[in-house]
């Protein structure tokens, strides 16, 4: 397997960033599940009274809770690219395209630390996608 190119400073300053972008994502769960799941319909829409609700009302109530829980899978997909991305940097290999095995640029890196594909392999994913 090849090994990164990067130095031992720059790849502990990206896992100080994979480790900050893990934190955030924990708490938008937290948050999320806090808000939306934890609530029935009535505590969420404020209705504390016995009447029943609208169904519109119960059908954008059930589109937000949807919606919230895409959020929140979104979330758990980047925790999962993170972890992935910390056991690389424990095996050396953190910063190498999946696809390609060539060095994924720092540029990118930094704006996606969790990175699997370099910009070639992941256009190229995307346009047969």
């Amino acid at each position: 397997m090849k090994k990164n190119k990067f130095d031992k400073k720059t790849v502990a300053e990206f896992k100080k960033l994979l480790i900050k972008r893990k934190e955030e994502a924990n708490e938008e769960i937290n948050h999320i599940s806090s808000d939306t799941l934890k609530q029935s319909q009535k505590e969420a829409s404020g209705d504390i009274s016995g009447y029943s609700l609208h169904m519109a009302d119960v059908a954008t109530d059930n589109y937000d809770r949807e919606f919230s829980l895409g959020l929140a899978g979104n979330e758990r997909d980047i925790l999962i690219a993170i972890d992935a991305a910390l056991n690389k940097i424990k095996d050396g290999s953190f910063g190498l395209c999946e696809e390609c095995n060539k060095p994924i640029s720092k540029t990118r890196l930094k704006a996606v630390p969790y990175a699997k594909l370099c910009i070639k392999c992941q256009e190229s994913r995307e346009k047969t996608v």
